[in-house]
């Protein structure tokens, strides 16, 4: 594949030549066919009478028609609805009735002594029925309008058709919700109405304002945020969906060609929206991405299947492509009521965490043992829960000696919060224990946890420091999407170099993780912490760090005990967003 553009321009350059292209090869293809008036030419020669007829749309009576009709222009009227004497069923509009694939009808104005319209009679009708409950036109030939469709006067029908046989002036489209009780149930359709005046008749035509299909398509488009347009590479039409208007808040009369699509993505979204497309104009099928749009203002996350429509020829004369919306849509709606059961259950619920939460603070954050003083090494730990009654959370952390004389340290956050979280928490911390006896790499461990998040299907996402500290007090370690330690020598703190950052485990089934050391050096104090640590609402993360980095350079000379109890007030004073969590490691 060629180089792909990097810009807005570029991408839409790109866009209009190979669109250019299929045009201009099209058009040659259809100029090299025969044309169709050649073989009109060699045709046998046509009379007069037959060019009529061929150019009116009529057959012409043959001998036995006449004779079963009478005298040709002298017709009965017989197996027309109007049934007039001399009526002549190829100049009345009824005969073309059942060409038209909606509801349609014929209609004779009903007069009082007064001249004023009072009702319709129905002089013609197709088969075509509008709604189940409604019955076909042409069963209804003959019946007053009022009689066949009582709810026409209240909902304006009867108004509405009156004016176009006085004005003359067509109706384009009146919504008209039809209500009629049948049978001691009252029945509602939704319909589009459509009129003109034929000489001194009128006809109408109705279809329903949107199916039930419709309804259950925009239904499910709003539900699952999601939407789909067309756009047409010959003539330059584009349709979009009502879900694909929501997404980008556009007008529905009013879809965006594909590089106006181009003008809302993100500068550095730019190469995967060019790629996607490419793949999507060179026939591939079905191509993805996920790509961030700005739309008034907001940026939002779209998950976009490309699909190619193909010709005959093989090369797509259409584009079309499926959005999903990651953006959160809808905030979460509180209930109006709750029973008493409800109350009741989420109440022991809610008991039942706090007890286990408590019974589990103790084996999953132990306090440390005097035998990595043996190896140099002071450590202490902090946890401090969003929820004053929680005892844990979903943050974790390890510091052990391993079998092989290495230190095994690990900090990790599961996403969540309450009883849900802890399962996942265990479960993370757990594994890593176990692959930890392996004497795998830091990497290795964290590309085999991946894959275990990964292939759970209800498990959900989490951040992850593991390394470990070998006997030269090298660290080596990997990072799966988690804020960088903090290195303490002297009164200096610096950020860890996170050039080998991966993505956060459950995201990328097969991404292999990689290990960078970190020498360390007699005094050096090793801070790992959580996002709860340096996060708050309305404020970026980096103020955080540049916080907490300003308050460890603070407290240089301190033991990691009393480090942490200086960090831990000065953030006491603001309250928690998320849970927290602090390992501190010191070199002797």
């Amino acid at each position: 594949m060629p180089d792909l553009p990097h810009d807005v321009e570029g991408l839409k350059s790109l866009i209009e030549r190979e669109v250019a292209a299929l045009r201009a090869d099209v058009r040659r293809k259809t100029e090299a066919r025969l044309p169709l008036s050649t073989t009109i030419t060699h045709a046998s020669p046509i009379s007069s009478r037959s060019l009529e007829t061929f150019t009116s749309g009529r057959s012409e009576p043959t001998s036995d028609s006449r004779a079963e009709g009478g005298e040709e222009g002298e017709d009965s009227g017989e197996g027309c609805p109007n049934g007039a004497p001399g009526h002549d069923p190829w100049a009345c509009l009824c005969s073309s009735l059942s060409a038209i694939p909606v509801s349609a009808a014929l209609l004779d104005p009903v007069k009082d002594e007064t001249g004023e319209i009072t009702d319709f009679v129905i002089r013609a009708g197709n088969h075509v029925r509008s709604s189940q409950w409604l019955e076909a036109p042409d069963s209804q030939v003959g019946q007053r309008l009022l009689e066949a469709r009582p709810g026409a006067a209240t909902s304006g029908l009867l108004a509405a058709l009156t004016a176009v046989f006085k004005s003359g002036r067509a109706l384009n489209g009146l919504t008209v919700d039809y209500t009629e009780e049948r049978h001691g149930r009252l029945r509602r359709a939704p319909l589009l109405y459509y009129a003109a005046s034929c000489g001194n008749q009128l006809l109408t035509t109705w279809l329903p304002a949107r199916s039930q299909a419709e309804i259950l398509t925009l239904d499910a488009q709003h539900i699952a945020s999601m939407g789909w347009g067309h756009w047409d590479l010959l003539s330059g039409t584009v349709d979009w969906s009502e879900g694909l208007h929501r997404i980008f808040r556009t007008d529905p009369s009013m879809p965006w060609s594909l590089t106006e699509l181009c003008d809302a993505v993100l500068p550095g979204e730019v190469p995967a929206l060019a790629e996607l497309i490419s793949a999507v104009l060179a026939g591939e099928e079905p191509s993805w991405a996920r790509i961030r749009f700005r739309v008034f203002g907001e940026v939002r996350t779209l998950d976009l299947l490309g699909r190619p429509v193909a010709g005959t020829d093989g090369r797509p004369w259409a584009v079309h492509l499926v959005a999903r919306d990651l953006t959160p849509q809808m905030r979460s709606r509180r209930r109006l009521a709750e029973t008493q059961r409800e109350t009741e259950a989420l109440r022991q619920q809610a008991e039942a965490e706090r007890r286990i939460a408590s019974v589990m603070r103790e084996a999953l954050l132990p306090t440390h043992s005097a035998e990595l003083a043996e190896l140099g090494l002071t450590v202490a730990a902090a946890y401090l829960p969003a929820e004053p009654d929680a005892a844990v959370g979903g943050d974790w952390y390890k510091c052990r000696r391993l079998p092989d004389g290495r230190v095994l340290v690990a900090i990790g956050d599961a996403v969540g919060h309450g009883l849900d979280a802890v399962a996942r928490m265990a479960q993370q911390r757990h594994a890593l224990a176990g692959l930890a006896q392996t004497g795998a790499s830091a990497g290795e461990m964290a590309t085999w946890l991946n894959e275990l998040v990964c292939s759970d299907p209800t498990a959900l996402t989490a951040t992850m420091i593991t390394g470990h500290i070998d006997h030269d007090h090298v660290l080596r370690w990997a990072c799966a999407g988690h804020p960088p330690p903090l290195l303490r020598r002297g009164d200096e703190v610096s950020t860890l170099a996170s050039d080998h950052l991966g993505p956060l485990l459950g995201l990328m089934p097969g991404y292999a993780y990689e290990t960078a050391p970190v020498p360390l050096h007699t005094g050096d104090l090793l801070l790992l912490y959580t996002d709860g640590v340096v996060e708050r609402r309305g404020e970026d993360i980096t103020v955080g760090i540049t916080n907490l980095s300003r308050s460890l350079s603070g407290n240089a000379g301190l033991s990691p005990e009393e480090t942490l109890d200086r960090i831990i007030a000065d953030y006491t004073r603001t309250a928690h967003d998320d849970d927290a969590c602090l390992l501190a490691i010191q070199v002797n």
